[in-house]
């Protein structure tokens, strides 16, 4: 699949709002939740006034002239918070897109981003019965916590 990674344009962002969204992780067999779903605070924080810190960073993968993927960092208070100079990583991709390679170059990509902009870590959480634990593992990431339900990881850059 022919796809370019390039960084979010300022009139995108609200596409934000459909990547958080498509980044809930619904296992198997488990109703969706509605898409109102991203207004609660522990998922608002990944999307809200987004672009206005220097610390918010956006990366999208783009097939054919289509937003498909994004993946994004910030310095916030969520669930893969590990201290107030790591940014933590939120990605998505469309379901037809997936399984392609798209997110692992995206995460390497954002890592890439970090790293020549002097960040040294990056952290995310993640459901243990995630495909994408995977994915994170090998572009890097260790398990530095967890508790019943999640990973908490980083990857050192």
């Amino acid at each position: 699949m022919n796809y370019i990674i390039r960084e979010l344009n300022e009139t995108e962002v609200i596409l934000l709002d459909d990547f958080i969204y498509e980044a809930i992780f619904i296992p198997q067999g488990v109703e969706a939740p509605p898409k109102s779903i991203i207004m609660q605070p522990d998922l608002l924080v990944y999307i809200k006034d987004f672009g206005q810190s220097p610390h918010d960073k956006c990366l999208v993968a783009e097939v054919d002239g289509k937003v498909v993927g994004a993946v994004w960092v910030r310095i916030m208070n969520d669930y893969g918070h590990v201290d107030n100079e790591t940014p933590s990583f939120a990605i998505s991709l469309y379901k037809e897109y997936r399984g392609f390679g798209i997110g692992t170059d995206m995460m390497r990509s954002m890592l890439l981003l970090l790293k020549e902009n002097g960040y040294t870590q990056a952290s995310l959480a993640v459901q243990k019965i995630n495909y994408a634990v995977k994915m994170y593992v090998n572009v890097g990431f260790e398990i530095i916590d967890e508790n019943e339900e999640e990973y908490i990881m980083v990857c050192k850059i």
